[in-house]
Parts: structure tokens; C-alpha cells; sequence
């Protein structure tokens, strides 16, 4: 088993790791202290994030319609973009479900990314319990998300502030075990 040296691992990635463990940190305490609230509000981000970034693409397609020839397309983007957000805002409820499938995709993407990772990383680093770990959990929550929509989304609201917990700490011991590494 060889030993990492620190030039390695990127110098200031630490306290990056750090701060996304305390964000999932802080989101899963909200989540679960107010699971209605978040589930509304992540569905309303998700409707002007769509929403806006429409309009912008309807800007950019007319004011490249002179240089690009497929302007078009960007046209087409956008205004499904700007429907997209539009449905969203009338239809909320419908829009949780959706958005329950896409957070569990991108839960079991996410997971299956932190299992492999823990596979390539250099050996001797010592954080491939931490990959593991976090991308298990992740892939757990995105089947049980799949199989089991029918389940209150508030409860859904809740196992992802559980999962933002648990996943923020991870991220936070992994970020402290860089700047050990980097350190020695």
C-alpha cells in the first residue's frame, strides 16, 4: 500500500468538501423541522429556475438569429422552458412527484459516482469508507424514492432532510480527514 503525498490531493479542496457537508447539514434541519415549507419551496425554485432560464434562452435565440443559423433551436428550448415553469406554478402538487423522481435519480447517480470514486482514489488516502458510505446512503434513498411514490411528501420532505444530514456529515468528516492529509 503506497502513501498519498499532498501534492495529490488539490490544495485548497478541503474546506469545499467542508462547506457542502454544511449546507446538507443546514438543509436537512430545515427539511425536517419544516418539511411543507421546503417542499414548496424547492418546487417554486425549481418553477422560476425553469421559468427564467427560458426567458433567457428566447433572448439569446433572437439576439443570435443574424450569427447562428439554428437560432431556432434555442428558440424551441426556450419556450418549452418558459411552459415548463409556467406549469410548475399552476400545478405545484403535480410537479412535487415529478421532482420526487428527479431527486431520485440524481440520489442513485450520485451514489453510484461516490462508490466508484471510492475505488480510484489513491490508495492510502483513508476516505474510501467515507465514498462508501455517502454513496450507499444515496442509493438507498433514490430506490426507496422510486419504488415508494406513493408515499406522503412530506415524509419525502423528511427522508431528505435525514439524507442531508447524514450525507452533510460524511462530507464534513471527509473535508476534516483533506486537511489532515494535507497537514502531514
Amino acid at each position: 500500500m503506497s502513501v498519498v503525498t499532498t501534492r495529490e490531493i488539490p490544495r485548497n479542496y478541503w474546506w469545499l468538501v467542508l462547506l457542502r457537508g454544511i449546507f446538507a447539514v443546514l438543509f436537512g434541519i430545515v427539511a425536517i423541522i419544516w418539511p411543507g415549507p421546503t417542499l414548496f419551496f424547492l418546487i417554486y425554485l425549481f418553477g422560476a429556475y425553469v421559468l427564467l432560464d427560458g426567458i433567457t434562452a428566447v433572448v439569446v435565440a433572437f439576439q443570435e438569429r443574424n450569427v447562428y443559423s439554428r437560432w431556432w433551436v434555442v428558440l424551441i428550448g426556450g419556450i418549452a422552458g418558459i411552459i415548463l415553469g409556467l406549469l410548475v406554478f399552476f400545478w405545484p402538487g403535480e410537479t412535487a412527484l415529478v421532482l420526487l423522481f428527479l431527486i431520485a435519480a440524481w440520489a442513485i447517480v450520485t451514489g453510484i459516482f461516490e462508490v466508484i470514486a471510492a475505488f480510484v482514489v489513491p490508495p492510502g488516502v483513508g476516505i474510501e469508507w467515507a465514498l462508501i458510505a455517502g454513496g450507499v446512503i444515496s442509493i438507498l434513498l433514490g430506490v426507496v424514492l422510486f419504488f415508494i411514490p406513493g408515499a406522503s411528501l412530506l415524509a419525502f420532505v423528511w427522508l431528505i432532510g435525514i439524507f442531508s444530514l447524514i450525507y452533510g456529515v460524511v462530507l464534513i468528516v471527509r473535508a476534516f480527514q483533506f486537511r489532515r492529509l494535507l497537514k502531514a
